[in-house]
């Protein structure tokens, strides 16, 4: 069984470290409100999301805390890196994220950045934070699937 890839769709930045630190319920594809000079560095790789997350302020989900680049060539007009940037969702889709939030206890954290047709897109989990044993779980299962399938192709 092969896999489809979409060529429309460009992956600019992952995190990595979120399915690590958090449980996903639910994966979610939320739009930018981005100035001229983000969507350059967008394009050119220069984004982090590692440490950021999504919060709700008057109806509307804002995402903190992720770093893009300045973009070199913009002369006034330049942005700041760490800025707030709105995400963009349906109505229905944030009161649903406003209820889990605030009555769940989940939070959002974004996981990929890509670009589709030409337009930034950001996936956001909602998603529930790990215990340190289930970190540590995670880290056994890991290593024993590694030693298994170590020990499979020694067998061979």
């Amino acid at each position: 069984m092969s896999t489809k890839t979409n060529p429309g769709l460009k992956i600019i930045c992952l995190n990595r470290k979120a399915s690590f630190n958090y449980f996903f319920e639910q994966l979610i594809e939320a739009g930018l409100v981005l100035k001229g000079s983000e969507i350059k560095s967008i394009r050119n790789g220069k984004v982090n999301i590692s440490e950021s997350y999504a919060v709700e302020k008057g109806g509307e989900f804002f995402l903190v805390n992720s770093h893009i680049a300045s973009y070199k060539e913009a002369s006034y007009s330049d942005h700041k890196p760490t800025d707030e940037r709105k995400l963009l969702f349906n109505k229905k889709e944030i009161n649903k994220l406003i209820g889990k939030i605030n009555r769940d206890g989940f939070s959002l954290i974004p996981t990929k950045m890509y670009l589709k047709k030409g337009k930034a897109k950001i996936e956001v989990a909602i998603a529930k934070g790990k215990k340190k044993y289930d970190k540590r779980q995670t880290i056994k299962n890991r290593q024993w699937n590694r030693d298994k399938s170590r020990y499979v192709r020694r067998s061979s």
